[in-house]
């Protein structure tokens, strides 16, 4: 779908340039915009490896275990009957754990095995409610320390790339809470919905 998106771009910006005879500017603007990106991308290339690197010590130091085990009683009444499974709970507070850190390249293929351990625990295909709760939380995750976003704003020029953390420290608890909060709501609103998509879950697994 971003493929369509950029693409639509590109060539509506193509037209207008040449509507109104500014294509040389057009093309400038594509020189430099190419430029700048691979400018950006070089610049926090070496901050990003920092985070990453200090992901990997608080994991091989138990760390990480230690704050994934203090936000396990918080994580598990969200997460139904999955929550009896200690694999899927142990992944789900592992990749909490990177989302709060804010290292959002580490966090993907924990949430994905987390993903699947919750579709195995589920027994059942289709949306499962543990399965939606992990995407949300993904999502619109709390994070502690926004390293990618300081990252970015440190390759811009910024004294103090870290000085949003308490934005960001607001922005992304109330999200969290919001998202939640209409994913309960939605469930109790349209009760119906919910047993048709279990029983057409049950379906696919009878197939």
């Amino acid at each position: 779908m971003l493929s369509w998106i950029w693409a639509a771009f590109l060539a509506l910006s193509l037209v207008c340039g040449g509507l109104l005879g500014r294509l040389d500017a057009v093309t400038a603007a594509v020189t430099e915009g190419a430029g700048q990106a691979v400018t950006l991308l070089l610049s926090i290339t070496g901050l990003m490896c920092f985070w990453s690197g200090m992901m990997e010590v608080l994991s091989r130091s138990g760390i990480a275990a230690g704050i994934a085990a203090l936000l396990r009683p918080v994580l598990r009444p969200l997460f139904g009957e999955a929550a009896r499974d200690r694999q899927a709970m142990e992944a789900v507070s592992a990749n909490v754990t990177a989302n709060l850190l804010g290292l959002s390249n580490a966090a993907t293929p924990i949430g994905l095995r987390a993903a699947d351990r919750l579709y195995t625990v589920s027994g059942r295909r289709g949306a499962p409610d543990a399965v939606l709760t992990l995407v949300t939380l993904n999502s619109a995750s709390i994070q502690l320390i926004p390293s990618t976003v300081a990252a970015v704003r440190a390759s811009l020029g910024a004294e103090a790339p870290f000085d949003i953390m308490p934005a960001v420290w607001g922005a992304s608890a109330v999200s969290v809470l919001a998202v939640i909060l209409a994913g309960r709501l939605l469930r109790r609103a349209f009760p119906d919905e919910s047993r048709e998509m279990a029983k057409d879950d049950r379906k696919w697994q009878n197939l």
